[in-house]
């Protein structure tokens, strides 16, 4: 399914505009490990609105191929009402694909447990980033083992938005297999893997397809159908044409935020 959204540069969402005042608190450490790169690494910041309660919260996953970037609160997202977390996760080489998903869990499952503190409710927890970080938060949301370590349950969240996540093995975790970038393989490390029927609201946000990076929306794309094959019903694909990887961000945003606030109940006008 293609969905052309350039509309969505000329739409203002009002989410949340009520709330006049915002704080931030940075490198919270969300961690029970005790080496000395985690103790660097495994940080996150919240942004919140002040003297509210039960509002949608955001995670946030930074990109960066897995093996560089720098935890965010995007710009895009602040003043709307909802508390958002920036969360670092370690990166390859330095560690495995498997302790980085751990990490990843970790922060989510921190969510859970902390966010009422800053007004958030953990009923409404969505997880999402870009590029790896939308890889990350594919694979959490279909292999639910990743969170099971942490007592949380990857079907309590809210919703999953990956942006321009990829669907099969990430192509850095394939570099540290000896494999090239251009040679798809699909392993346990490939959210296609692990289609299921029965996980949350997944809403799949790429760039054109003849633009994107190595047919990243191609990937997306069988996902979806696989998804739907299953028996999943709340997959949803959009096509974001004339806007590459990195551009695809910033109109990404209104598709997030209009599915949030449907989730909400509030009628949205496209």
């Amino acid at each position: 399914m293609k969905r052309n959204v350039i509309f969505a540069l000329s739409f203002v969402l009002t989410l949340g505009a009520w709330a006049q005042s915002y704080k931030q608190t940075n490198d919270i450490s969300y961690t029970t490990k005790t080496d000395a790169y985690a103790q660097q690494r495994l940080k996150l910041d919240v942004y919140y609105p002040e003297g509210v309660s039960d509002v949608p919260v955001v995670v946030w996953f930074h990109g960066g191929g897995l093996e560089q970037g720098e935890k965010e609160i995007p710009q895009r997202l602040k003043e709307k009402g909802m508390v958002v977390v920036g969360a670092n996760y370690r990166l390859l080489p330095k560690v495995t694909v498997k302790e980085t998903l751990n990490d990843a869990a970790e922060a989510v499952a921190w969510v859970f447990k902390n966010i009422g503190k800053y007004g958030g409710d953990k009923k409404k927890i969505v997880v999402t980033g870009h590029s790896a970080g939308g890889y990350l938060a594919m694979l959490l949301c279909l292999n639910k083992a990743w969170f099971q370590a942490y007592g949380v349950d990857a079907d309590s969240v809210w919703l999953y938005a990956p942006f321009s996540g990829q669907a099969i093995t990430h192509y850095n975790v394939r570099k540290m297999q000896g494999i090239s970038p251009l040679q798809p393989t699909i392993d346990e490390y490939a959210p296609l893997y692990w289609v299921r029927p029965d996980c949350p609201p997944l809403v799949l946000i790429c760039g054109d397809r003849e633009l994107e990076l190595y047919g990243r929306y191609d990937e997306n794309q069988y996902l979806a159908r696989m998804m739907k094959l299953t028996g999943h019903q709340q997959t949803y694909l959009y096509e974001l044409d004339g806007h590459g990887h990195g551009g695809m961000v910033e109109p990404g945003f209104h598709i997030l935020e209009t599915h949030i606030r449907q989730l909400l109940g509030e009628r949205v006008n496209p």
